[in-house]
């Protein structure tokens, strides 16, 4: 351990190490149950989807473990997952058939771009010509977005032809369990309670089954039993056969405008997202140099782009680096035995396919409005008094992405009013060559859409 994870080095030991493994691992495995419902919406199988989750973030998570020697854990991204089903499957492909595997397909082309952008470090430049307020902006954007989607899977926001938008009715079991595991996160998260996350979901969904058997929650075609089936033969992990190299490329190479818009949305987010997650957690577990560059960059990144792309192949959307894996610097993990240790248990959780497939969408719905809640506190970081453009841009990203329900439209909006008003403001100077490239993909969108 000690010549593999230089453990003196960095002032831990092995007991310390696995200890803020589990704690991290704990901290994130509601990605596990989050992730089949989400991606299960847009048509894909839960359980490949379960699957194949739990193998990509292990896989990405132990290559990171003995390649960077960081304690940083991987797994599905929240907020591209949310993209994959309900922008790019419900909304931009909506109408065709199996509009997953084309998503699968973006996801995987996007994995391969960074594998080439991370070897020749092209991708740490890149995510910085985006203007700082964009990229705040654009966290609080898709804060807002996933914490919609939890507050509408859950029935407490439901449509209303006069306003857009209403309250659900204090009659319906999911709505009242879905605010009351938000409150549960929030008083354990304030008390410091170690995955309060985790603890809100298994106790909401506890909630439930007691609804379930006092008659309150009815079960029927619409509310399937919320009780888990426990037999010799489901403790065996789904199988990924039915998402499994379900790649699209026909599509792709007739629709290739629009393909690529949907491959720079995915590009884009999870660009600048695994970086600032890294340079955070980093900094917190004091693994910065002096001049407050991350060491293993290219190490890093590249560790999320080989889980993005077998993670396409096996069945499941963007991996990337999670902040909860400060929860187990904050234990004391500093080297990649923590990262090890997750991995390894992400392969545990594989034979417990029958917990986290039998937890409902209004059990999950706190965990994304807890996560929107603080992917949203970015919008304190943003400057908006310096520049206009900067300020109109990063406003327009975090507004238009709930209210149009789309990530990609919301930094589209971000990137073309940022981009025009500095051109209209003589700055013309300020831009990046990058912000060129950018903006003519989303016109190029925005022709498509008008012919």
């Amino acid at each position: 351990m000690e010549k593999l994870f230089k453990l003196k080095e960095h002032n831990t030991t092995v007991r310390t190490e696995v200890t803020a493994g589990i704690t991290t691992f704990l901290t994130m495995a509601y990605i596990l149950a989050v992730n089949p419902n989400l991606l299960g919406a847009s048509g894909m199988d839960s359980g490949a989807v379960f699957t194949a989750t739990a193998l990509a973030s292990a896989l990405a998570t132990c290559i990171m473990a003995l390649w960077a020697n960081y304690p940083l854990v991987l797994s599905a991204s929240m907020g591209l997952n949310a993209y994959f089903t309900y922008t790019v499957c419900l909304q931009d492909l909506k109408g065709i058939e199996d509009p997953w595997r084309i998503a699968l397909t973006a996801v995987f082309i996007e994995g391969v771009i960074f594998i080439i952008l991370s070897f020749f470090r092209l991708r740490e430049s890149i995510a910085n010509a985006i203007p700082t307020n964009l990229k705040h902006g654009i966290t609080a954007g898709i804060g807002l977005f996933i914490a919609l989607i939890g507050l509408k899977s859950s029935g407490v926001v439901v449509a209303n032809d006069a306003t857009l938008v209403d309250l659900g009715h204090f009659s319906s079991p999911q709505m009242v369990l879905c605010m009351a595991g938000v409150l549960i996160i929030a008083i354990m998260n304030h008390f410091h309670i170690k995955a309060s996350i985790l603890w809100g979901i298994l106790i909401t969904w506890g909630l439930g089954i007691l609804a379930q058997l006092t008659g309150w929650y009815a079960v029927n075609a619409e509310n399937p039993s919320l009780l888990p089936t426990f037999t010799a033969a489901s403790f065996v992990p789904p199988s990924i056969a039915p998402t499994f190299l379900k790649f699209n490329f026909s599509w792709m190479m007739e629709h290739l405008s629009q393909f690529i818009v949907i491959v720079f949305s995915f590009l884009f987010v999870d660009m600048f997202d695994t970086i600032g997650t890294a340079i955070g957690v980093a900094d917190k577990a004091n693994l910065l140099d002096k001049d407050g560059n991350l060491p293993k960059a290219g190490c890093v990144l590249t560790s999320d782009a080989i889980g993005t792309v077998a993670g396409s192949i096996m069945g499941t959307s963007t991996i990337t680096s999670f902040v909860e894996s400060s929860s187990g610097v904050a234990e004391g993990g500093r080297t990649g035995l923590t990262a090890l240790t997750s991995g390894v248990l992400f392969i545990a959780a594989l034979f417990l396919s029958p917990v986290f497939l039998a937890i409902p969408s209004f059990a999950t719905a706190p965990a994304l409005i807890m996560v929107g809640f603080f992917m949203a506190s970015s919008i304190r970081k943003m400057d908006f008094e310096s520049d206009v453009a900067d300020a109109i841009g990063g406003y327009l990203a975090f507004l238009m992405m709930p209210l149009t329900y789309s990530v990609a439209t919301g930094i589209m909006f971000a990137m073309l009013s940022w981009f025009i008003i500095k051109f209209c403001t003589g700055q013309i100077r300020k831009i990046h060559p990058v912000m060129y490239i950018v903006c003519a993909l989303f016109i190029i969108r925005i022709m498509i859409q008008i012919l």
